[in-house]
């Protein structure tokens, strides 16, 4: 797996000590007209927002670093021997799902547990007969890999008989322990993070000047909440301007983005300059339109995806191609987590409500990688389990 570069100490992506003076001379020029510049660039005029613009950018450089230090556990139970976890994915075809199952199967060779995977294969009646099939096994632990665990209810009753216990990947909205459903514990990042530094990185890079349009799925409450979130978050800058609200069902994205952004293209013409998307999937959808346009791969617009960061928008991060940024999980760190998690449940010990600091990549601080992989948590966790 490709590691992340460590960042130079004070400098964080385009948010240089140069362009934090740009900012603060941008605050006291007040709200000027200004031109809008691409990721990356310093500004070349005041911003449209100096004082929104001033913590966007303190939140992007943050969040831009690939220096972080392991600040989640370090202290719990030692490893539980003999323990089989089946991990039951929404489907494997979903890179998020299949990253976290992989830093799962990581954790269980060093732990020394079993691991199955079950394909639920995306649709309800694959993911009900995959449940079933792991509540048959009569496992230690079972995962729900990326669906709702109301969707599997009966499963879920009949694991709680059982005595199993349940960890969620994106299986609710927030992460920790839930009480409805009953999960010992959930991981994922917080979407008010994800979604408010998606805008804060627009507002951050474009100098406070943004025409941006939003994509989003309405038919799933978890994006709609995203994708509102987005919008708020967006609202903070009076030089932002939203163009298009645009609802495209996941399903229906590989068929309908291609068509929409060729419409937005006409109704914006050179006031487009930024996107952001609540999922990476519709840039990877959005790029044979944009190239029929003759539109550059380095932008504009500037695409970001609050997104799982799937190694397929990483590709188009690192090649310029229709995408600038992604807001990435850290997917093999949250399976290693899921693993130390089951270890305390197994241990009589409760959870231990970790959550990952969200993080920007860029071409800047990409170095290449395909996912976002942070260090020190495999370390972190080896000391724990004594391992």
């Amino acid at each position: 797996m490709h590691r992340n570069r460590k960042a130079t100490p004070g400098v964080h992506g385009p948010w240089s000590a140069a362009t934090a003076l740009l900012v603060a001379a941008a605050v006291l020029a007040g709200c000027e007209r200004g031109s809008s510049s691409g990721p990356g660039a310093s500004p070349s005029g005041p911003s449209g927002c100096p004082g929104a613009q001033a913590r966007a950018g303190a939140a992007v450089g943050r969040a831009e670093r690939t220096d972080v230090p392991w600040d989640g556990p370090t202290s719990g139970p030692r490893a539980v021997a003999g323990k089989t976890i089946v991990y039951v994915a929404q489907t494997m075809t979903n890179p998020g799902a299949a990253g976290a199952a992989d830093g799962v199967r990581e954790a269980a060779r060093v732990i020394g547990w079993n691991v199955r995977v079950i394909d639920g294969g995306g649709t309800p009646a694959g993911i009900q007969a995959a449940m079933s099939q792991a509540v048959a096994l009569k496992p230690s632990g079972i995962v729900i890999g990326g669906f709702d665990p109301d969707a599997t209810s009966q499963q879920v009753a009949r694991a709680h008989a059982a005595r199993i216990p349940l960890i969620g990947w994106h299986a609710v909205a927030s992460p920790g322990p839930s009480r409805r459903p009953e999960l010992f514990t959930n991981i994922t990042t917080k979407v008010e993070d994800v979604a408010a530094v998606s805008a804060q990185w627009v507002i951050a890079t474009s100098d406070g000047r943004a025409g941006v349009v939003l994509f989003t799925d309405a038919s799933i409450p978890f994006a709609k909440n995203k994708s509102e979130l987005i919008r708020k978050q967006l609202a903070t800058c009076s030089g932002v301007r939203l163009l298009a609200y645009e609802n495209i069902p996941i399903p229906d994205a590989s068929s309908r983005t291609p068509q929409e952004i060729s419409s937005l293209l006409s109704r914006f013409p050179g006031r487009w300059t930024y996107s952001v998307a609540i999922n990476d999937l519709y840039f990877a959808d959005a790029a044979p339109a944009f190239r029929a346009a003759g539109k550059k791969g380095a932008g504009p617009p500037f695409n970001i995806g609050a997104g799982d960061g799937d190694p397929s928008a990483f590709q188009r991060i690192n090649d310029k191609q229709y995408q600038a940024a992604t807001v990435p999980e850290p997917l093999s760190l949250q399976g290693w987590q899921i693993v130390d998690e089951f270890n305390r449940a197994f241990s009589g010990r409760p959870a231990s409500r970790y959550v990952a600091p969200v993080h920007i990549t860029t071409t800047d601080n990409s170095d290449g990688a395909t996912t976002w992989d942070p260090s020190g948590y495999r370390e972190a966790y080896r000391r724990i389990w004594g391992k």
